[in-house]
């Protein structure tokens, strides 16, 4: 991680990234990364977008925080690329708004990834882990190569031999689904929402339902690059910090708390 702007400790609101950021790739979020989030939410609020589903998020951060803290209150969720929002309120999360896909743009989108595995000749592994590898998450649709429960390492060997050819898949899709957007995440997946929902999406959700200005917002990320899933919200123009995994990110909280 590179040196940090001091300026940054006086962020209203941090939005981090899930997978790769938070935490490993749909796993959960260790006892370190929870206590140096509830540190961070007494100095401000906190938002996580991420390309799982909101089970994903209650697997990998909900259970893993107090069943009851005040400090929750400033706490938001935007899973599925932003397609959802949930907050704290009276003691529970509370969905906020949820886009869900139609049948039709499903199936839409369940063929053209059927045909670009045919075209480029890509096979399913035998073993996946979890639900199947192309899963409909309700508010996305979503390719994870090995199933979203496979262990880390798998997913870090998968993603050094196919890591180009997802690529490749991605930018087939996109042209093939003109009115959606085509993003990869994590070391295995493709996301597929509606065309416009994304993380600058997010973005400008956030400021729309917390009244937040983007100014006073650090948004942190992992896949901070050209077809990366965290591309879109920087695009924005909101300050960032791109960080290399879980660990890194701990480095920069810490920062942010003062205790560095």
């Amino acid at each position: 991680m590179k040196k940090i702007n001091k300026n940054f400790r006086n962020k209203k609101l941090i939005v981090f990234d899930l997978d790769g950021t938070l935490a490993p790739s749909k796993a959960p979020a260790d006892r370190d990364m929870i206590s140096l989030l509830l540190r961070l939410l007494e100095k401000g609020s906190v938002a996580v977008i991420g390309g799982g589903k909101y089970g994903l998020f209650k697997e990998q951060l909900v259970r893993r925080l107090p069943k009851r803290d005040e400090r929750l209150e400033r706490f938001y969720l935007f899973p599925t690329s932003s397609t959802a929002f949930y907050r704290f309120s009276n003691g529970k999360w509370e969905c906020i708004y949820e886009h869900v896909l139609s049948r039709a743009d499903k199936k839409k989108i369940i063929t053209a990834f059927e045909r670009v595995f045919k075209e480029v000749g890509y096979e399913h592994p035998k073993k996946t882990y979890g639900p199947p590898p192309l899963e409909d998450r309700s508010t996305q649709i979503t390719f994870s190569a090995l199933g979203q429960k496979a262990p880390i390492p798998l997913k870090e060997e998968w993603n050094k031999k196919y890591d180009k050819l997802r690529l490749r898949m991605a930018s087939m899709l996109q042209k093939k689904l003109k009115g959606f957007k085509v993003r990869v995440g994590g070391l295995t997946s493709i996301d597929v929402t509606e065309k416009g929902i994304d993380k600058a999406y997010g973005i400008r959700q956030i400021e729309k339902q917390l009244h937040i200005p983007r100014k006073d917002m650090l948004f942190v990320g992992d896949a901070i690059f050209p077809g990366g899933n965290d591309y879109a919200a920087v695009k924005t123009g909101v300050d960032y910090v791109k960080v290399k995994n879980p660990e890194d990110t701990k480095k920069l909280v810490r920062f942010l708390v003062g205790t560095r």
